[in-house]
Order: C-alpha cells, then sequence, then structure tokens
C-alpha cells in the first residue's frame, strides 16, 4: 500500500486527538506513518499511535524542531518526502498546519489544499469555499498531495498497526533558525474540551446581550460536556474573549453538534462552523440567515430556551 505521512500534533508529549484522525482517514487512502517532530516521544505515546493505525513512526526528536517557529517541521517533511516519496501528506487544518501545509509545498514543488472536511480515493478533497457559500472537490495535479484536515471531520477508529519506530535526523538550515522561541508560558486548562477538537460546541452572539449572560451559555455547555464558542459581534463587544471567536477570522470547528443561540448567522460566522455534522439554532428572529443551514431550529428567546434546555439535559443524565 502507498505511504501516507501523518504530522503528529502533541503536547508535551500527549497526542491530540486530531492526529488519530488524520490517522484513521489515512488508512481509507493507504498505509499511515506517523511523523514525530521535537521532543517528547515516549513508549506511551508510540502505543497511542500503533492503536490508530500507525503502521511507522519517524522520530525526530530533537529540542531545535520545538526552538524554532513552524519552519523545521516543513524542513523534516521535505526531506521525508524526498527520501520515502509517500503517496501523500496529511497535517491538520490548524493555524500552525496550514503554515507547515504551505511552507512544505513550496520545498516540494507541490499542490496544497487546506481546510479540506474529507479526503477520498485519488487525493480528492472536500473542501467548503467562499465563506462556505460552495462545496468542491478538488485535487493536487502537481507533486506530492499535500492537504490539511480541518480537526472533527473524521471520526477517530481505533485499528492497531506495528508502529515501526525509525530515527530521523534533519540538519536545520539557517532560514528555519530565524525565528525562535524565547519564551513559553503555559496556559492553564480549563474543564471543557479545546474549541476546534470539541465533538460539541455551544456558541453565543448578540442576543446573549452581555458579559453576565455569558452564564447560561456555558451551563448549557457543561451540562454537555462541550466547548464554548461565541460570534464576532460579541467578541468585539468584549462579552467574551476573541480567542473564542468562531467565524472566518476566528477558529473554524466542524464539531458533531453545533448549537447557535442568539446568532443571526453573518457569512462570516457560518464559514467558521457550517461544516458542522447537526446544526440546532436558537433565534427569536425566524427569519434570521443561520436558519438556512440549520437541522432543527427553535424560534424564541434564548434566555428562556436555553436553561430550559440545560435543566432538560439534566434530567436524563
Amino acid at each position: 500500500m502507498a505511504e501516507i505521512l501523518v504530522l503528529v500534533e502533541q503536547i508535551d508529549g500527549d497526542v491530540k486527538k486530531v492526529t488519530l484522525e488524520l490517522l484513521t482517514l489515512a488508512r481509507t487512502l493507504g498505509e499511515p506513518s506517523a511523523v514525530w517532530a521535537g521532543p517528547g516521544y515516549s513508549d506511551t505515546a508510540k502505543a497511542r499511535l500503533a492503536e490508530f493505525g500507525a503502521a511507522k513512526v519517524y522520530v525526530a526528536d530533537s529540542a531545535d524542531i520545538a526552538d524554532y517557529v513552524v519552519a523545521p517541521k516543513a524542513e523534516l517533511l521535505a526531506s521525508l518526502v524526498a527520501a520515502k516519496s509517500p503517496a501523500a501528506v496529511l497535517l491538520a487544518a490548524t493555524a500552525e498546519g496550514k503554515e507547515v501545509a504551505g511552507r512544505l509545498a513550496v520545498k516540494t514543488d507541490s499542490g496544497v489544499i487546506t481546510d479540506a472536511v474529507g479526503v477520498g480515493e485519488g487525493f480528492v478533497a472536500d473542501q467548503s469555499i467562499f465563506g462556505g457559500g460552495i462545496n468542491v472537490h478538488s485535487r493536487v495535479t502537481k507533486g506530492t498531495p499535500i492537504i490539511a484536515v480541518r480537526p472533527n471531520s473524521t471520526a477517530p477508529v481505533a485499528e492497531a498497526g506495528a508502529a515501526v519506530e525509525e530515527k530521523v535526523e534533519v540538519a536545520l538550515s539557517d532560514a528555519a533558525r530565524g525565528a525562535r522561541v524565547v519564551e513559553r508560558v503555559k496556559q492553564e486548562k480549563g474543564a471543557r474540551p479545546e474549541l476546534t477538537e470539541a465533538a460539541i460546541v455551544v456558541s453565543g452572539g448578540r442576543g446573549v446581550g452581555s458579559g453576565e449572560n455569558f452564564a447560561i451559555i456555558e451551563k448549557l455547555a457543561d451540562s454537555l460536556g462541550a466547548a464554548v464558542g461565541a460570534s464576532r459581534a460579541a467578541t468585539d463587544a468584549g462579552w467574551y474573549p476573541h480567542a473564542f471567536q468562531v467565524g472566518q477570522t476566528g477558529k473554524t470547528v466542524s464539531p458533531q453538534l453545533y448549537i447557535a443561540a442568539g446568532i443571526s448567522g453573518a457569512i462570516q460566522h457560518r464559514a467558521g462552523m457550517q461544516t458542522s455534522k447537526t446544526i440546532v439554532v436558537i433565534n427569536k428572529d425566524p427569519e434570521a440567515p443561520i436558519f438556512e443551514i440549520a437541522d432543527f431550529g427553535v424560534v424564541g428567546d434564548l434566555h428562556q430556551v436555553v436553561p430550559q434546555l440545560t435543566e432538560e439535559i439534566a434530567k436524563r443524565k
């Protein structure tokens, strides 16, 4: 089977869920080989990658890869593409993943596709483009297909792989050392899942009315084990931190369930969430554009509907 390189996303040696999704997707296209870039590799990490089908694990655990910004990972992947001639390279469509994909495409003289929500036979990718207005099928026609896939686009399914290790050395160029990481500040992780990886997202918009009122959005999210999101209008008003903005100029999410409360559905917001598997809308305006993409809609005041929904969920636990 053709080899598919998958760049591992990890934090302090802990393999992120999106990597398991990419390995699952890669198994449908060929033989997945995980690429570990930076320190933190361990037997636990190897076992996790093997659990989801990694046939090989290329380990480049040099601290230099983590000490410089983005470019070293692109150089590592470029050296593997040259040495192994894989059928494709899959990465997560995160901010960093998309930059690595772009740099890799330049280094290997290949085509690149970002924000794919699926990849099928012949490495044909499904994409939502023009602010989410059009769905298209795209295929790389030059070099090695480099495809960045949105988190939550594929459900991770375990299937044992050999995870044969191969150590990789990469000599970084001067250009790759151009931007050094001089300090890291560890952000305290809350109980809620990370927004871009969450299976369920509950977002509030202008209709929430104030920052204090976001408490009802948070309560609903917590009852579902969900992440909290917000529209640009809400974050611009200072009601919720910008780090939680969902939309074209914020974060792109593709959860199994997306609940939009008090969000009108401007194209900017829809571009960041409309590939969600199921969309539930709560809005008192029956003409709100977001109802056009809703699977289920409730026309009503969110300040009445959301607390009732939270209470009903609590009863059924």
